[in-house]
């Protein structure tokens, strides 16, 4: 289960562990009940993930297609180098602000 910190203007969510197709449902399942809070934002920091496969990406892409419909954002801050370079790669940091790992 993720850590989950709810402030006046976002919802931070840490996976704390890879975001990969054995945990994928879980995680989505989180981010459903969080959607349905209709937050501002939701920051995702991927502080101790090390992977994010292709249904992780997916999880991702589809909670910030939910919160632009809903005129909110998607914020995933402390970005490991490897997954940051995939997400530029795909092109994500056009859409949803990324950060990388300090």
């Amino acid at each position: 289960m993720s850590e989950i910190i709810k402030n006046e203007d976002h919802i931070l969510i840490k996976p704390g562990r890879d975001l990969v197709a054995s945990m994928v449902s879980a995680f989505s399942e989180e981010i459903k009940a969080l959607l349905a809070e209709s937050p501002k934002q939701v920051v995702v920091d991927l502080t101790g993930v090390r992977i994010v496969d292709s249904l992780g990406m997916g999880v991702l892409i589809s909670t910030h297609n939910q919160l632009t419909k809903a005129g909110c954002s998607l914020k995933v801050i402390n970005t490991p180098a490897d997954i940051y370079e995939v997400f530029t790669v795909m092109r994500l940091h056009h859409h949803f602000t990324i950060e990388p790992a300090q």
